[in-house]
């Protein structure tokens, strides 16, 4: 029997002085290729499990592995080189580093990891060609790519934030509310993109979003509040 890729077991999650326990999640489960899709409205958790998902976050109670590896029982920096290696984030607010140009942001996940470096090429490609191939799907023009980022609208700086996630090929990626700045045609171009490059790495993707509409497209759908168990007392009240 295979071993899920993402295994929660009795997870619980309070913030410090902020009362009462905010996460409270029985099992969740997800194994390679899976594309799961979690929705939920502001306040529900969204972002704070990703945090936990990610070991940036320590739950009061309860256990998260990925990959076969138990977060609560790694050092923090045996954590740091999981996530370096083997999960890309693509963040709400980008996290990009407005000193570099679109093209080192993209590149970044492969200077901190050697192996998703050795993923990026093992195609034949160079680094920069797989960054241009990535950047090409996701409509970025070759004379922006040389350019600050800050130099880029929010959304094309979103879109650079999800290259800089799938370059290398990371076994998971993360995705908190990533076409929150796309206009409507770009956000079916950027699911696609993401969709595609998952499939054919077999990455397991969590992909999170207050928008419903979103869904199609995702082997598996779940909603945060009825899979929160405070979320679903709150609304049983």
């Amino acid at each position: 029997m295979k071993t899920p890729v993402i295994q929660i077991k009795d997870l619980a999650f309070r913030y410090p002085k902020a009362g009462g326990i905010c996460i409270d999640i029985q099992e969740l489960n997800a194994d390679a290729g899976d594309r799961l899709f979690i929705y939920g409205p502001s306040g529900s958790g969204k972002s704070t499990l990703l945090g936990l998902l990610g070991g940036v976050l320590s739950p009061e109670r309860g256990t998260i592995s990925l990959l076969g590896h138990e977060l609560t029982k790694m050092t923090p920096p045996a954590r740091d080189r999981l996530r370096a290696d083997h999960i890309g984030f693509v963040f709400q607010q980008f996290n990009l580093i407005p000193y570099l140009s679109v093209t080192d942001n993209v590149l970044l996940s492969c200077r901190f990891s050697s192996r998703r470096r050795n993923r990026a090429i093992a195609s034949g490609k160079s680094l920069l060609d797989e960054a241009a191939r990535l950047l090409d799907h996701l409509d970025i023009a070759p004379e922006l790519r040389h350019r600050p980022v800050t130099q880029l609208s929010v959304g094309q700086q979103q879109r650079v934030a999800a290259a800089r996630a799938l370059i290398g090929g990371p076994e998971i990626v993360i995705a908190d509310e990533p076409t929150s700045a796309l206009d409507a045609e770009r956000q079916t171009a950027f699911l696609d993109l993401l969709s595609r490059e998952c499939i054919a790495a077999n990455a397991t993707l969590l992909f999170v979003s207050h928008d419903r509409r979103l869904a199609s497209g995702f082997n598996r759908e779940i909603s945060l509040p009825s899979l929160n168990l405070v979320q679903a007392e709150q609304e049983a009240a």
